[in-house]
């Protein structure tokens, strides 16, 4: 008998422990959610996506899939820099709208810089998306260009001056349109 209540405290202590982590994962779980829901309606942390205006990108240096160098110190004019992830929804939800942007915005191709943070096999559709207006770079997310920029999610999108100071950014085109920092 006292082991049959042995037995039973220990099963109610154990079931009181799980019923208390699942609380916490359940309270952990509801906040996430609460993140992932801001950052995919393009708010809250917008500002902060990438490196902000008036903030000068670090010198990096990647090879498009045209077999091109691009470095920061190359870079002439205004550059249009975007970063989007295959696994990104909002990414897949303003590509066209950056491709109409990136397609008028002045010097052309030659001013505008796609990287797709993904493996190439992942990157396909978003390379044959991007290459007709961009110059076009697949690494891995937390690579040269992301780590240069201050990559912090997906899509960010960015302006550049020739000395390498972030103009404006941000995660929607309209973003680009902010004044710039003092």
């Amino acid at each position: 008998m006292a082991y049959l209540a042995a037995a039973v405290i220990v099963v109610g202590i154990i079931g009181l422990l799980n019923l208390i982590l699942a609380f916490g994962v359940i309270r952990r779980l509801r906040e996430h959610t609460v993140r992932l829901t801001a950052l995919e309606a393009g708010h809250g942390h917008s500002d902060q996506i990438m490196l902000g205006a008036g903030s000068t990108v670090a010198p990096f240096q990647a090879v498009t899939e045209d077999g091109v160098t691009v470095t920061r110190d190359g870079l002439t004019g205004r550059t249009l820099v975007a970063f989007f992830s295959p696994d990104c929804t909002p990414c897949r939800e303003r590509m066209p709208q950056f491709i109409r942007y990136a397609a008028e915005h002045p010097g052309g191709r030659d001013h505008v810089v796609g990287v797709v943070a993904s493996d190439r096999d992942a990157a396909g559709e978003y390379v044959a998306a991007l290459t007709p207006v961009a110059r076009v770079v697949v690494e891995s997310d937390g690579g040269p260009l992301c780590t240069a920029f201050g990559v912090q999610g997906f899509p960010a999108i960015g302006l550049i001056d020739e000395s390498g100071v972030v103009v404006a950014s941000g995660s929607l085109i309209e973003d680009l349109s902010a004044p710039v920092a003092g």
